[in-house]
């Protein structure tokens, strides 16, 4: 087993502007990015506080005073520098540039001599390093930095940042792993795993791969590590906010090749296989791979939101047990889809199959788009899918939900996170070998790739997916043979394939849910791909009981809701017929433009309603047109309900 298929490098793809990706990919260069640079700052009146910068800067000592944050306040930052780097990688920007270059400076001037860096044990902890792996963060940190590094590196071609990184990731290396004399710990937040083998990749120097196997292998290995150190602290096994449970809150409660269901924080959870799929294609470990499908299996076919959001539950931001998706209570992390999408495009890089990028492509689309408001500057942390304001504002279980968007967070993981991934979109939507080029995302632009030696760029056309078309053409230097892969979502039933005009038989083509072509290509050629989007109601397995009885409306890749602005209070009221006809269709105005569904429902009618709480008569409806939106869009008006599932009758 090796590692046939790699992600196109960012800088390979360029996004059309006025495509429906390149739109969203815009917004965070030109509003996004200096919106959050204004956050850390602490310049955005209104705001909760950052003070990452500031912080920075008292590190460095540039400036005095205490540490304000959480203890992971350096990961904000970092995660915008390297958004910044994916930018800067095909938009050159002065501005964006000269500010990534004063953090580099800053973060440079305050890492120790050894290459220690975290400022919050800089300024406030100095003795306390590595004291508390379970709950401290220093990893986590640490591995957001060594991924910024390694992208403003591979953008701009200046070292400075990756010789810091390197720097840090050898003290790391000398006071952890399971040599004499070093603390066999790892992370209680994992992240470090991938960062350090985009790190081998940049660098080539094994130990980094050596030290990311580690982390992986030692997780949840007996004498427990987290046992120990806490020991050594004078503190009971567990914090007090976790009670007397397992290690499950941080995938440690058994070896990770062990694990068959997904456990504990979500976030920490996709980041964790993630890091596994990278360190099992670097070393061909086959039982890491087996462990990561597994997982996979439980996760989307038990523990996912129809919108690809994971993590039911508030209460430690966790997976909870099979089929517990509340809808109103759901926690659905912005960060947690994130990582999500990012552990997908791994399993491609293992495995050609759709089962991954369709779920790659769900996750995108709904739950990571819903965390950014249209304008670029308001997030969710948390992606319920049912909301009633009034609830979220008086009832304590729900009052995680939010139901308007938010200018910044105090403990503000997801806002930078969306900048990264959108940033980076291109090397989600397609990888490469030797020989073959794979489309995984429709995305309007240009790729370039070497394949066989041959320089070949593939330019896509579309207004996908708004749109049912796509356009492909392909373009190598000479003529040249491969194999180009093209996935066929899971959600259409007619797909439709042309080859210069001619019609394909998709029966002999497609393998795991791609049309694998191959042939001599030349300049000019062009593939037309057609997805039938008619509008379908999906259904939950029944043993999902918040969703017996009722439907969620797709049309192609996009989950669609109900908002109260649009049907009136009470949501709950309307039910959707078995036999009513939705429609779609396209409306410029509204929310900068955007496919609509509509149709007749039914609405139990209030009015008619005795002055009872309880009453034996059945209730009387009325018929009602509906209008569903994007979910991705809801919230982007005035304050309201908002309901994903709606009951069927």
């Amino acid at each position: 087993m090796g590692r046939d298929l790699r992600p196109v490098a960012v800088k390979n793809v360029i996004i059309e502007d006025n495509s429906f990706w390149g739109e969203r990919v815009r917004k965070v260069r030109d509003v996004g990015l200096p919106y959050q640079w204004q956050a850390l700052n602490d310049a955005i009146p209104g705001a909760a506080p950052s003070h990452a910068m500031e912080n920075l800067r008292i590190a460095a000592g540039r400036a005095s005073g205490k540490f304000h944050g959480m203890v992971f306040q350096d990961s904000d930052l970092a995660k915008w520098l390297e958004a910044v780097a994916y930018q800067l990688a095909v938009n050159p920007n002065y501005e964006l540039m000269k500010a990534a270059d004063e953090v580099i400076d800053l973060i440079a001037e305050a890492q120790d001599s050894n290459g220690y860096f975290n400022t919050y044990f800089t300024i406030a902890e100095p003795n306390k390093r590595w004291t508390n792996l379970r709950d401290w963060h220093e990893l986590y940190c640490a591995g957001h930095l060594i991924e910024a590094a390694v992208a403003y590196y591979e953008a701009t071609g200046k070292r400075k940042l990756l010789d810091v990184a390197i720097k840090l990731a050898d003290h790391i290396d000398s006071v952890l792993g399971p040599e004499p004399g070093k603390k066999r710990g790892y992370p209680g937040h994992e992240e470090i795993e991938l960062a350090l083998v985009k790190l081998y990749r940049t660098t080539g120097l094994q130990r980094f791969l050596r030290l990311a196997k580690y982390f992986i292998d030692e997780r949840g290995r007996q004498p427990h590590y987290f046992e120990i150190e806490a020991e050594a602290r004078g503190e009971s096994r567990f914090p007090a906010w976790i009670g007397e449970k397992s290690y499950r809150y941080w995938q440690a409660h058994m070896p990770v090749r062990e694990q068959t269901t997904a456990e504990g924080h979500a976030v920490r959870a996709m980041y964790l296989y993630s890091g596994m799929v990278d360190v099992a294609l670097e070393t061909g470990d086959s039982e890491l791979l087996q462990a990561c499908e597994r997982l996979w299996d439980n996760v989307t076919n038990r523990r996912m939101y129809v919108t690809g959001a994971v993590g039911s539950s508030a209460h430690g931001e966790a997976f909870t047990f099979d089929y517990d998706l509340p809808s109103d209570a759901a926690y659905a992390e912005t960060c947690a889809s994130i990582g999500l999408a990012m552990w997908a495009n791994r399993m491609l890089q293992y495995r050609l199959d759709s089962r991954y990028s369709d779920v790659m492509e769900l996750a995108l689309y709904n739950t990571v788009l819903s965390g950014m408001s249209l304008d670029g500057t308001k997030y969710f942390y948390v992606n319920p899918l049912e909301v009633w304001p009034e609830a979220c504002d008086k009832r304590r279980d729900l009052s995680h939900v939010k139901y308007e968007r938010q200018p910044w967070f105090g403990c503000a993981c997801c806002p930078p996170n969306i900048m990264r991934v959108l940033s980076s979109l291109g090397a989600y939507a397609y990888s490469y070998g030797q020989e073959k080029i794979c489309i995984h995302l429709f995305v309007a632009g240009r790729a370039g790739f070497v394949v066989g030696g041959q320089n070949v760029v593939i330019t896509q056309t579309t207004d996908y997916p708004d749109g049912e078309s796509i356009c492909i053409e392909v373009s190598p230097e000479q003529e040249a043979e491969f194999t180009l892969a093209v996935r066929i979502p899971g959600w259409c039933g007619n797909p439709e394939l042309k080859l210069n005009g001619v019609a394909q038989d998709l029966g002999g083509l497609v393998r795991s849910g791609y049309a694998h072509i191959t042939r001599r290509w030349t300049r000019g050629d062009r593939i037309q791909l057609t997805f039938p989007m008619p509008v379908q109601r999906v259904r939950a397995n029944p043993a999902v009981r918040d969703l017996v009885g009722k439907v969620a409306v797709r049309r192609g890749p996009i989950i669609y809701c109900l908002e109260e602005v649009d049907n009136g209070s009470n949501l709950a009221a309307i039910s959707l017929p078995s036999d009513a006809e939705l429609s779609s269709y396209f409306d410029k105005d509204l929310l900068g433009g955007t496919t609509v569904i509509a149709g007749n429902a039914v609405r139990d009618d209030e009015s008619a309603w005795p002055e009872k709480l309880y009453c034996t008569r059945k209730p009387e409806r009325k018929v009602v047109q509906v209008k569903f939106i994007p979910y991705w869009k809801w919230a982007n008006r005035k304050p309201g309900e908002m309901r994903v599932w709606i009951r069927e009758s």
